[in-house]
């Protein structure tokens, strides 16, 4: 996945790769994934809830007459491909690798998210320009990650983060002010709602108010942003339950919010998590324009029936990204993590593993 090299990577430049943490996507009772600080990676699965190994994601289900209308699209608003990343690197690197082929065509030429995972405030806005400005100027839409929220990970391996909400804050102006005007697509925050239970009530809430902050910000500085908020994903919470959380967070309001995103990180078919989403968004009561985005970058397989999160066997890449999905209140299906990336069983939590790769991509 892309990801802001923060400065122990020497670079200031945005890179779909090493983040400096990566979301845990654990369960309630699920030990934190030990990739946060590294790349959008690891991300605890809870069991598949019943709905086991599944093939491939089936086929878009169309919006049926009465139903909510996918969002129209155009054959021009297709997504942004960050030309720099670990995969393209590796790629790069080792032409002649019997690997290269199979991981060229399918992960590395597939656009994926970017994000920003340390707190550098002096050198986010340029760092977030040079991302959407790429993409404007090829006339495709950016997916970014903002993830600097404090105590993210409830200080587990992926523990870091801005110091305090009032410094969050301050960094996400500046994460806005490099926004530009074309639409862009924001990821904001994996895990922020859905494992928010290490923080007291007031932690909480105060956090809550923040992103709800932060999703007003970032719509501001850009109407044509488009923003989500955590919904964890379907083998977590309650749909109801994680509702009335993402409520607090501004997730139900336009002013603040487009919808949620689910499965970041996570094993689950895009099957089980439309059927999700759908009762996130029911139970959220918003307006009808909030809809969903998923991530589908592992989840061709489904989850492993035991909840292994950890770089698991079996995996396999999911559905393309796309932003036309032809389900009704799906907008996007999107790789937010970048397959390949260990969780950090096959490498480096973060890091490039071409085996994993290969693995993945391998039909």
């Amino acid at each position: 996945m892309l990801s802001a090299l923060d400065a122990r990577h020497g670079s200031d430049e945005a890179r779909p790769g090493l983040v400096s943490g990566s979301p845990s996507r654990s369960s309630p009772s699920a030990v934190p994934s030990a990739s946060r600080p590294a790349s959008p990676s690891a991300s605890p699965s809870a069991p598949a809830s019943g709905t086991g190994k599944a093939s491939a994601s089936p086929s878009p289900r169309k919006a049926s007459p009465g139903s909510a209308k996918a969002r129209p699209t155009t054959a021009t608003r297709r997504l942004y491909r960050h030309p720099a990343s670990q995969v393209l690197d590796w790629v790069q690197d080792h032409p002649r690798d019997w690997r290269a082929g199979v991981i060229a065509a399918r992960i590395a030429d597939r656009p994926a998210a970017v994000w920003f995972a340390d707190h550098t405030p002096a050198t986010i806005a340029s760092r977030v320009r040079a991302v959407t400005s790429g993409g404007a100027a090829q006339g495709r839409v950016p997916v970014l990650v903002p993830y600097a929220i404090p105590d993210r990970d409830c200080g587990g391996a992926s523990e870091g983060g801005a110091p305090d909400l009032g410094a969050y804050d301050a960094w996400i102006d500046r994460f806005a002010a490099g926004l530009g005007s074309a639409e862009v697509v924001v990821v904001l925050e994996p895990d922020s709602i859905a494992q928010s239970d290490c923080l007291s009530d007031a932690g909480r809430a105060d956090r809550f108010a923040s992103l709800a902050r932060a999703g007003r910000v970032l719509k501001a500085a850009n109407p044509k942003a488009r923003v989500y908020y955590d919904a964890g994903h379907s083998g977590w919470r309650p749909a109801a339950e994680q509702a009335a959380l993402l409520k607090q967070a501004g997730a139900a309001s336009a002013a603040s919010s487009d919808g949620i995103f689910s499965n970041v990180s996570n094993f689950h078919t895009t099957s089980a998590e439309i059927a999700y989403d759908h009762r996130v968004l029911d139970a959220l009561a918003g307006p009808s324009a909030l809809g969903a985005v998923i991530d589908t970058s592992r989840n061709g397989n489904g989850a492993p029936r035991d909840g292994e999160w950890c770089d698991p066997a079996g995996r396999k890449i999911g559905r393309p990204p796309t932003l036309s999905t032809g389900e009704a209140r799906i907008d996007a299906y999107l790789w937010v993590k970048l397959p390949g990336e260990s969780d950090g069983c096959r490498g480096t939590p973060g890091t490039f593993s071409p085996s994993y790769a290969y693995d993945l991509a391998s039909p």
